[in-house]
């Protein structure tokens, strides 16, 4: 038995290469798809963009926001609640945080957050943690349930 080479000119060569040069396909799964929603969340949150941030629940969504007495649901309270975002500029930053896929069409994630907002001119953060559930709806990943609320600082 010899040992077989592939000519450079011949088609089975130019397979070979195109496959290695061609970028892998990957298919995001659950856990990924919710996760790119609460990116989108965090970059229209920091440009302070409201609608924007609304946008991404779904219609019966509820939210228990760090700020808030209340539990919000739906649009118009969701709404309310992040109306002052705009203009405002107050940051998020996203810390660590876990992602658990609840099947193939629910996503629970939990972790930690910084907003930072300017008062008096000057920026105070504000340390916080989050349970975010993101759940396809139709062809869509939206936001069903968020829980914000201040992060307890360590005992001492």
């Amino acid at each position: 038995m010899g040992t077989r080479f592939t000519r450079v000119g011949s088609p089975g060569f130019f397979s070979v290469v195109l496959l290695l040069l061609a970028p892998a396909v990957t298919f995001a799964g659950p856990a990924e798809e919710a996760s790119a929603v609460i990116d989108r969340w965090v970059t229209v949150f920091n440009a302070n963009d409201a609608d924007a941030v609304v946008n991404l629940y779904a219609p019966d969504a509820t939210l228990l926001g760090t700020i808030s007495p209340i539990l919000a649901e739906g649009p118009g309270p969701i709404s309310a609640y992040f109306s002052s975002l705009r203009g405002s500029g107050t940051k998020v930053a996203m810390g660590e945080r876990r992602t658990m896929a609840l099947g193939e069409s629910a996503v629970l994630t939990t972790g930690f957050y910084e907003f930072t907002r300017i008062q008096d001119g000057k920026p105070v953060p504000i340390p916080a943690r989050f349970t975010f559930v993101v759940a396809k709806r139709g062809g869509d990943w939206l936001l069903v349930h968020h829980h914000s609320s201040q992060r307890p600082k360590p005992p001492q």
